[in-house]
């Protein structure tokens, strides 16, 4: 019973325990949101554990018929692609419900809407027909627009507004591409992922012409820029860092270790199984891009003079290194953009959690108020330390094996692009990859020098007199950081259990994509 129906219980396990606190006595609200988190980490070993390493297909299905006119089901099913956003955004959920520990503020309505938020993540993650994975989407979309609003910063119904206001207009631009998908799809119409990219070669002809582009590059442009606003992507990336700043701690964590995710999650899933070719056609100008938020986000955040704005630009930066990786079509690359989600989820969410700290006992964020931390805050410091070393990639570290596939998928990207014909403009284009790469490893630097200048600001040199009775961190606190720092040590020495976790599936992907060009 438990293993058929586990993904439903890791989906819904969150959102019973947000009814039964709000029926339940305030006192109650933080013990059982402990719980409604704390299980779907627990199923979370089980499936890391029960996975099939050695299956590229999907696992732990679920498969009902749900709207039978329109041929939609409720499909639940997990792979390597999607199985480490699911133990992630388990553990952060759970780590942010500690770190939610203080909302005093409407505190049953916190709670309720931070593990609505949770079911509609973890659906996103498990969804396997489109018009579900759609209702999951946008299910996360009003808790958070709430959690900013309510309980967020000074500008936090600005914020708020602009961050619905992007993902509404995505996901718009997503729904008619799923619409396209499902009346092009041939008879009988389906939104079944799987299915749709067996029938991949359906969407591949140029039968059907849109404003000039072929149906199935319209249509990959369409689920392609809903997902880009989601990464973000420059130029679509602006509502970031104000909803960052503005955000409580907890959601600034999910909104960067997972949301984030979602929109590169969503392209891995949907756009280029089902829409190979329209893929590999937009791929020289998507490491185009992915440069951009590399070069674009480090320089952002090397200027900013607030902690919390300085790790929302890095994360614009280092979500280009995503994109690079599904630009350069390797397998290498694939691995290299999965594992990237991963780590950068676990770096990014404790340095939120660590911004979170401070502030809370200092009530600024600003770099130059700080000086000389280390003195009177040595954990604090220790852990701030290893956080800031894995989201500058340093060998050992976990964020150094995702950048460094990356890196290697992207430089030999014109191997795969050259097979595919010469005289060609992807063959042309193919040398994109090799100056990516090197303008991707020269992002790296930048990201050393910021995060190096901010070490140095806040942690080193003589003790700011203003600080020094502020207290170290306490046991809750550590809690928070603890899971997170030691796997990304243990994952950056020892990353075989992701990898193997994630090949299969990629190797079935990149052999798709083979056959649909």
């Amino acid at each position: 019973m438990l293993h058929s129906n586990l993904l439903s219980w890791m989906i819904f396990l969150p959102l019973l325990g947000g009814v039964v606190l709000l029926l339940l006595p305030e006192k109650w609200t933080r013990p059982i949101a402990v719980i409604s988190t704390g299980l779907p980490v627990a199923l979370a070993g089980y499936l890391f554990s029960a996975f099939d390493r050695t299956e590229a297909g999907m696992q732990f299905v679920e498969h009902y018929l749900w709207i039978e006119r329109f041929n939609i089901f409720y499909y639940l099913g997990t792979d390597g692609i999607s199985v480490t956003m699911l133990l992630l955004t388990a553990l952060l959920s759970f780590l942010c419900i500690f770190a939610s520990w203080n909302i005093s503020k409407g505190r049953k309505a916190y709670f309720f809407l931070f593990l609505l938020l949770e079911t509609g993540m973890m659906g996103v993650f498990c969804a396997l027909d489109l018009v579900l994975f759609y209702v999951f989407w946008e299910v996360m979309l009003l808790p958070m627009y709430f959690l900013i609003g309510i309980w967020g910063g000074p500008r936090k119904e600005y914020a708020a507004i602009k961050f619905f206001l992007y993902t509404l207009l995505g996901s718009v631009f997503m729904l008619l591409g799923f619409l396209a998908l499902y009346f092009y799809s041939g008879a009988p119409n389906t939104f079944d992922m799987v299915e749709l990219a067996n029938r991949s070669s359906v969407f591949g002809g140029n039968s059907l012409f849109i404003l000039g582009l072929p149906f199935a590059k319209v249509v990959f442009l369409a689920l392609f820029f809903g997902f880009a606003v989601k990464v973000p992507m420059f130029p679509f990336h602006t509502w970031l860092p104000d909803a960052h700043v503005e955000a409580p701690t907890a959601v600034s964590v999910i909104l960067a270790g997972v949301l984030l995710k979602m929109g590169v999650y969503g392209i891995l899933r949907i756009c280029y199984p089902i829409l190979p070719k329209a893929a590999l056609w937009f791929a020289p100008l998507l490491a185009i891009f992915a440069i951009i938020n590399i070069v674009y986000g480090a320089f952002c955040a090397m200027h900013q003079k607030d902690i919390k704005k300085l790790v929302a630009y890095s994360s614009v930066s280092h979500m280009g290194y995503c994109l690079l990786g599904l630009a350069a079509f390797t397998f290498i690359g694939f691995n290299g953009a999965l594992f990237q989600m991963f780590t950068h989820g676990m770096a990014t969410g404790m340095l939120f959690l660590l911004v979170g700290v401070i502030y809370d006992r200092a009530h600024t964020r600003g770099v130059e108020d700080f000086g000389g931390l280390a003195h009177n805050m040595k954990i604090f410091t220790l852990i701030s330390t290893v956080a800031f070393f894995a989201s500058m990639g340093l060998p050992g570290m976990a964020n150094f094996v995702s950048e460094v596939l990356v890196l290697l998928g992207a430089f030999n990207a014109d191997t795969v692009f050259a097979g595919l014909g010469k005289g060609t403009l992807i063959f042309q284009s193919a040398i994109i990859f090799k100056v990516a790469t090197i303008i991707a490893a020269t992002g790296i630097v930048l990201t050393a020098a910021y995060l190096l200048w901010t070490i140095q600001r806040v942690y080193l040199g003589p003790l700011n007199e203003k600080w020094k009775d502020l207290p170290d961190m306490n046991l809750r606190e550590i809690f928070t950081l603890a899971p997170l720092a030691i796997l990304i040590l243990f994952f950056g020495i020892y990353p075989v259990p992701i990898l193997e976790m994630i090949e299969g599936s990629l190797q079935a992907l990149s052999r798709t994509m083979l056959a649909g060009w």
